[in-house]
């Protein structure tokens, strides 16, 4: 049986530093802003 290929949209999104970490941009701060608080995003990765 053939190998699994990698998800095209995932191959987009997350890159492969030399180290082998992960890299990815967070979502949900692209469009529609005026609704979306600004306080929330600064506070969720703590």
């Amino acid at each position: 049986m053939s190998k699994m290929k990698t998800h095209s949209g995932a191959k987009k999104r997350y890159k492969v530093t030399g180290s082998g970490k992960i890299l990815r941009r967070q979502g949900n701060r692209n469009h529609i802003l005026e609704k979306k608080s600004s306080s929330g995003s600064a506070v969720w990765p703590a």
